[in-house]
């Protein structure tokens, strides 16, 4: 009989499943309907918004042992994802409707629908070996799409609307700070936190369709 943290774990997961599914759906279905990239945020922006924010509960889920993760590389993805969703997508109405948006909504949900059913079913120690191949073989094309032509485009192409606007100040906390040389260097330190996630998940690759093959193998 599976632990309760087991059926939380399955509950949570399907939940997300669900969510990312209906998100790919209004962006894939605002796609046919009107041939064009534009309305991918109004039609699923608040949906992902929420979401992406209930993740955190997967860096908690790390932190407490819940999952063999660990925080950090969690903590890492949500962290990247949120400030670029939150802080830029949703802070910059301006660059909503831009082409990256869409790149970038499409890459995360597809990723999304394959990603939180294998969890779902893993944590119930029932995940057919074809799902977790899927989960560990998409994201090498997908998480390149989501980042590259999508996150750090996107964020190039918002600078001059953070500039213009003088988003978010020149102050944190008392302390001289601007969001425009931020995001500057988080252009700069990008590629290289997204490198360290991209070759974390190449060895997770590895490792889980290799325990996948030898299960298969003793039954």
């Amino acid at each position: 009989m599976p632990q309760l943290s087991n059926l939380y774990l399955f509950l949570y997961n399907s939940l997300q499943s669900i969510g990312w599914a209906l998100a790919l759906f209004r962006v894939v279905s605002n796609f046919v309907v009107t041939k064009s990239t534009d309305g991918a945020y109004a039609s699923a922006g608040e949906l992902i918004c929420f979401l992406q924010t209930a993740a955190f509960l997967e860096v908690i889920h790390g932190a407490i042992g819940l999952v063999p993760s660990g925080a950090l590389l969690p903590l890492m993805q949500w962290g990247g994802r949120t400030h670029f969703l939150l802080a830029i997508v949703k802070g910059i109405n301006e660059v909503q409707e831009l082409p990256s948006v869409f790149i970038t909504f499409f890459a995360w949900s597809l990723s999304e629908v394959i990603r939180y059913p294998q969890y779902a079913l893993s944590s119930l120690r029932h995940c057919p070996y074809w799902i977790t191949y899927l989960r560990y073989t998409s994201f090498i094309v997908l998480y390149p799409i989501g980042v590259g032509p999508g996150e750090m485009w996107l964020m190039y192409q918002a600078l001059p609307y953070i500039k213009e606007k003088h988003l978010y100040g020149d102050s944190l906390f008392g302390l001289p700070f601007s969001y425009y040389n931020f995001v500057q260097a988080v252009l700069l330190c990008y590629p290289f936190l997204w490198l360290k996630l991209y070759l974390h998940m190449f060895k997770q690759r590895k490792s889980k369709l290799a325990k996948q093959h030898t299960r298969k193998k003793k039954m």
